[in-house]
């Protein structure tokens, strides 16, 4: 049996990009800002994603200008590390996951929090000046904020935040927003996860779909 379907990848993406700005509510958003959220709906495959999408003042040019200049990429999991395009990268910037770190495990337990928080010890060489991605752990992300609240000399220059779930996700996200003074992209509720985060990032990275 043989079907009939798009065949041809560029068009692909060029259909669905075409699909979204139809049907997606993209009013609210600066040219530089909707390119991103596209990319985000597309790779979760769920218009309305947008309703949930909430950008600071000049967060795209910022976290984009970041990266021109080098910036690391610090990822709270293998999932959106691996996800990023590095051709994509304007400089070769270099992509940071450290929960691989053999110390981790331990550092868990020590501190009694997960896996992904412990790992974030092992930013602080990388925090400042960096563009920060969390696509999977809440308590990652509020163990980082708590590490900003702690130490004034550690800032990142923007935040992507959208873990994803039903305990903390929203909370820590909502936490992140409050704090007005990061720069950040934040899907709010329990919506997100490694595609969407990454798919952030990509855009950003580079403008063209």
């Amino acid at each position: 049996m043989k079907y009939t379907y798009e065949k041809d990848g560029s068009k692909i993406y060029e259909n669905s990009f075409s699909i979204i700005r139809q049907e997606a509510n993209l009013s609210k958003f600066h040219s530089d800002e909707e390119k991103v959220v596209v990319r985000m709906i597309h790779a979760l495959g769920l218009v309305g994603l947008e309703n949930s999408i909430s950008f600071t003042p000049n967060f795209v040019k910022i976290a984009r200008k970041a990266l021109e200049e080098g910036a690391n990429i610090l990822c709270d999991t293998k999932m959106v590390s691996e996800g990023i395009t590095r051709s994509r990268l304007p400089k070769d910037n270099k992509v940071i996951c450290t929960l691989g770190n053999r110390e981790v495990a331990n550092l868990s337990k020590e501190i009694g929090n997960t896996r992904t928080a412990a790992a974030i010890h092992f930013w602080e060489q990388y925090i400042n000046n960096s563009v920060v991605v969390f696509g999977n752990a809440p308590t990652a992300l509020f163990y980082f904020l708590e590490i900003l609240s702690e130490r004034s000399d550690l800032s990142p220059i923007a935040v992507i935040g959208c873990p994803v779930g039903f305990v903390g996700a929203a909370e820590s996200k909502e936490a992140l927003w409050n704090r007005q003074e990061i720069n950040s992209l934040v899907v709010k509720g329990r919506l997100g996860g490694s595609a969407v985060a990454v798919a952030a990032i990509n855009a950003i990275a580079q403008e063209k779909e």
